[in-house]
């Protein structure tokens, strides 16, 4: 559908749950975060209606996200139901990749379009450190599996000062060496994330550049966001960067995200929002319109470059209470 600013509404990011089994330091405290209780996520048939009286509406590309999606049981059989839906095209899924490898064959199975992981080093001890729990070869091994599978497989990597600036091409060579697509993805200041840690994306690409001069802008579609991508030639994999602090594209958002409490969140930089719960227990056009009128509240553009201008609405919640 088109929104009230002409923007074509095509994409939604689905949480199944807010629970995650990483402790990722830019994404939540130490200690966690209160679980919502079971009773008030959104169940697998409730999600799968809400996606269909969507894709009614134009929405046609789903991407399963969590907190981790596949700490909640039968997350692939929800992918396989949503992805019979009609008109759903595309269903992906982003991950940890800790629990990765045991999923690989049901996805497959399922029909999913993609797989993204989440992987910021390459050091077992920065990893360690970075996701307070997390053990890299799990998530290597992850990798290797999900692009080995033939499933389209992308790496996603948060570049922090003091952290991991110095592994951007080392990132980028392990994506290339295995075919698949690294992206780097600019910090934004929600939940516990520091924004000021993190590196521009110009600056990401001039240190690509110096390490691999013949980059060029790479014209094909590799997705359903704003990344913007780069590629070698004779390369099967590709850089993507999405710039969202440094780069506004809010013109061309195509997004809004369904949280596993059943809230419409049309943008992530306010914590306003639609919840479509009561909605559930009539009918289908009734659903169908709550939807359509949550999506027409998507703010013209985000906040992140001045939250003094949120008008007091700045999102305050961590990612996985939202869904990344």
């Amino acid at each position: 559908m088109v929104d009230k600013y002409g923007r074509t509404i095509e994409y939604m990011r689905v949480s199944v749950t807010d629970r995650c089994d990483l402790r990722c330091r830019y994404c939540m405290p130490p200690e966690g975060c209160e679980k919502v209780p079971m009773s008030s996520i959104l169940t697998y048939e409730q999600i799968v209606r809400i996606c269909r009286v969507s894709a009614d509406l134009g929405i046609s590309r789903i991407k399963i996200t969590g907190g981790e999606p596949f700490a909640r049981l039968g997350c692939t059989g929800l992918i396989r139901d949503i992805k019979g839906l009609p008109g759903i095209e595309q269903v992906t899924v982003t991950t940890n990749g800790q629990t990765l490898e045991n999923h690989i064959e049901e996805l497959k199975a399922a029909g999913v379009d993609g797989i993204n992981i989440s992987l910021d080093t390459l050091d077992p001890g920065r990893f360690a450190y970075i996701t307070g729990r997390g053990v890299l070869e799990k998530t290597l091994r992850a990798v290797e599996l999900a692009a080995g599978s033939g499933i389209k497989t992308k790496i996603n990597s948060l570049i922090m000062k003091g952290f991991n600036e110095d592994e951007i091409t080392a990132l980028a060579g392990f994506a290339f060496s295995r075919g698949i697509d690294a992206r780097f993805i600019e910090m934004m200041p929600v939940g516990a994330a520091d924004a000021g840690r993190g590196m521009s994306n110009e600056t990401v690409l001039a240190v690509l550049k110096e390490k691999w001069p013949e980059l060029v802008p790479d014209e094909s579609i590799h997705g359903n966001g704003p990344a913007v991508y780069y590629k070698r030639p004779g390369e099967r994999g590709a850089i993507g960067l999405i710039s969202a602090m440094h780069g506004k594209f809010c013109e061309e958002c195509n997004r809004v995200r369904l949280t596993s409490q059943g809230e419409i969140k049309p943008c992530l930089c306010y914590d306003t929002g639609t919840d479509i719960r009561p909605f559930l227990s009539e009918s289908d056009d009734r659903l169908r319109e709550a939807v359509r009128d949550a999506i027409l509240e998507k703010p013209e553009a985000h906040c992140f470059d001045s939250m003094n201008d949120a008008g007091g609405h700045a999102e305050h919640r961590l990612m996985s209470q939202i869904g990344g």
